[in-house]
Formats: C-alpha cells, sequence, structure tokens
C-alpha cells in the first residue's frame, strides 16, 4: 500500500489538505509574512535596528498606531471607516487640558470630561449614520472638518495660542502621568504604558470578535447589513457602538499625548486616520467590511513601527517611507480580497 493509501485510509490525507485551507483563509496571514519579512530586512540592513533601546523605539510606535488600529479594524470589519479619528485623539487631549486648566485643576476632572466627549462623538457619527442613512465617508468627513475647526478655535479662544497651557503642576498630573505614559525598563528595552494599553485593548477586541454574538453581529452587518437586519441583528445599534469604541480608544492615546508631553498643539492629528485605516487593511480588513481580523491590526501596525523607525537606523532616505507604505496597502489590499475569493469558494 502506498504511502497516499495510508493517509487517505487514516484521514491524514484529507484533514492536512484542509488545516492548510484554513491557515491560508485567515485574514491576518498575510501581513504576519510581511511582519516577518520586514523585520528580517531591518535586522540584515540596520545593526541597531537590534538593540534593545531601538526594539523598545518600534514597539512605542507601533503602539501609538495599534492603539487606534484596533477599534477602526473592528468598524471596518462591520462596514464603516471613520475619518475623524485622527483630529479626535486631538480633541480628547485638548479637552482633558482645558477643562483641568480653566475649571478644575484637577486633571482626573479632565480625564473624564474628556471620556465622556470623545465618547458622545462616537455616539453622533453612529447616530448620524444610523439616522441619516449616509455613507459613512460624509458623515465623518463632516466630524473630522467640524472637529479640525473647534480643535484651533477653542484652544486660541481660551489659551490665545495654538496650545493648551502646562498643567504639569495640577492635582493628579503625577497619576495619570502613570496611568498613560509611564514606563518600564528590562534590560536595555524600555516599554511604555502604550504597549500595555495596545495589548489591552487587542486581547479584548479579539474576544469581542471572535467569541462574543457581538462579534457575529460586526461580520454580519459588514458582509450585508440588509441580510443581518432580516434576521434579527440591530444594526444601527452595532455601528454605534463600534463607534464608541473609536472614541474610546482615541481618549487612551489623547490622554498619553497630553501627559507625555504636558501640553498639546491643537493642529496635530490631522493625517493620522489614513495611517490607522492602512495598519487595519495591511492586517487584512476589507474597505466593503464583513471580513479582517484585529490580530491583523496589530501586525499592520507592527509593521509600521518597523518601517518607519527601520529606515533611519539603516540610514535609508526617509522620503520614500510613504511610497514604502503605498506599496503595502496596494499588496495587502489585493492578497485580502484574493484570500476572501478563495475563502468564499471553499475546498476544490
Amino acid at each position: 500500500m502506498s504511502t497516499t493509501d495510508l493517509l487517505t485510509q487514516d484521514g491524514l490525507g484529507q484533514d492536512r489538505p484542509a488545516a492548510v485551507r484554513r491557515l491560508l483563509a485567515r485574514p491576518e496571514l498575510g501581513s504576519l509574512i510581511a511582519a516577518v519579512a520586514v523585520f528580517a530586512v531591518f535586522a540584515v540592513a540596520a545593526e541597531p535596528f537590534l538593540r534593545p533601546s531601538s526594539l523598545g523605539t518600534v514597539l512605542y510606535a507601533a503602539s501609538t498606531i495599534g492603539i487606534m488600529a484596533v477599534p477602526v479594524a473592528l468598524l471596518m470589519i462591520g462596514g464603516e471607516f471613520d475619518l475623524s479619528a485622527g483630529v479626535l485623539v486631538t480633541t480628547a487631549a485638548l479637552t482633558s487640558s482645558m477643562v483641568s486648566y480653566q475649571f478644575t485643576a484637577v486633571t482626573w476632572v479632565g480625564v473624564l470630561v474628556s471620556l465622556a466627549t470623545t465618547l458622545a462623538i462616537g455616539w453622533f457619527n453612529g447616530f448620524m449614520l444610523g439616522r441619516t442613512k449616509l455613507p459613512s465617508f460624509i458623515v465623518t468627513l463632516g466630524t473630522f472638518l467640524m472637529l479640525t475647526g473647534a480643535n484651533l478655535g477653542v484652544t486660541k479662544a481660551i489659551s490665545g495660542t495654538v496650545s493648551t497651557k502646562s498643567i504639569s503642576d495640577m492635582e493628579g498630573f503625577a497619576a495619570c502621568r502613570w496611568l498613560f505614559a509611564s514606563e518600564v525598563s528590562v534590560g536595555g528595552l524600555t516599554i511604555k504604558a502604550t504597549v500595555w494599553w495596545w495589548l489591552g485593548l487587542l486581547a479584548v477586541g479579539s474576544w469581542v470578535l471572535l467569541r462574543t454574538t457581538f462579534g457575529n453581529w460586526v461580520f454580519a452587518v459588514g458582509g450585508d447589513a440588509d441580510a443581518a437586519r432580516a434576521v434579527g441583528v440591530p444594526v444601527a445599534r452595532t455601528k454605534t457602538l463600534l463607534y464608541l469604541g473609536v472614541g474610546f480608544g482615541a481618549w487612551v492615546l489623547g490622554q498619553h499625548l497630553l501627559f507625555s508631553f504636558d501640553t498639546v498643539q491643537s493642529g496635530e492629528g490631522v493625517g493620522n486616520e489614513l495611517i490607522y485605516i492602512v495598519a487595519a487593511v495591511i492586517g487584512g480588513c476589507l474597505i466593503t467590511g464583513g471580513y479582517g481580523s484585529v490580530v491583523g491590526s496589530a501586525l499592520g501596525a507592527l509593521i509600521f513601527g518597523m518601517a518607519s523607525k527601520g529606515i533611519i537606523y539603516a540610514q535609508w532616505n526617509p522620503d520614500w517611507f510613504k511610497f514604502f507604505l503605498g506599496a503595502m496597502l496596494l499588496l495587502a489590499a489585493l492578497l485580502n480580497a484574493y484570500v476572501k475569493r478563495r475563502a468564499e469558494r471553499g475546498p476544490r
């Protein structure tokens, strides 16, 4: 009896191809391969890249993208995206700073008001999307423009400049800095608080998407909202909750920016929303919705962190970074579409 016959008889010949097909259908497979390849390139091309201090810098750069990439990926899997995510981070930092400075002199009050503000803006995006039936591009573009103007206008009206006042001497500042902007050094590797926030959001997001009924709703509304509504899925509420998730991520990252640098420039954040979307797409999310991975978004953020810092360590021309990012985006989008088609066709 041949080896092939033996494999077929005991089931291994059938199980192994099925396992391979399941692996190839994973949304994050392409980003995992890309992350390994990018790491290998810079490990060879840039001697400082493998130093613990450099790896800490890479992790920090990845975490500041990854904190937002997680909720943005969930939103994209649900069939929507948010163009206001970048400036919402700045809004969170500005709100916390100005409320603390102008009204209370207690930073925790500003932090809580900032959380309420970002959640309210997330709810507004979801409410407008469900009530008006407008595309999320239009709704969140409007929010983006309003927040951009409000960030600058309100800051100048209150502070007289385009930046906030220092709050480093206020009650609660040290505790807030520990929560949002502290760091721990282990053997030369510096791990900042954003890394822990990122890993926590990643764990919660993965669990919600893959282990809960709400995660099934997210896939359903992203794949076909009308069909999901027909079987009882609360489409509008699901999308609103996803926008609340973006608001929460923006709050976390906004507090980190504030308590890391003490003051905030009101014009920051413009354009970062595209980086979050790129990280999610590189990680396996489709613009059309219904397909993607939270873990993949973390890998996309890691690729961004490695590339942005690796180019510097390798002493390459940093002008090419955006070219690299655009190429990765196109390749990831093509690969994601191909993998999704293969998964939908099933075994052959």
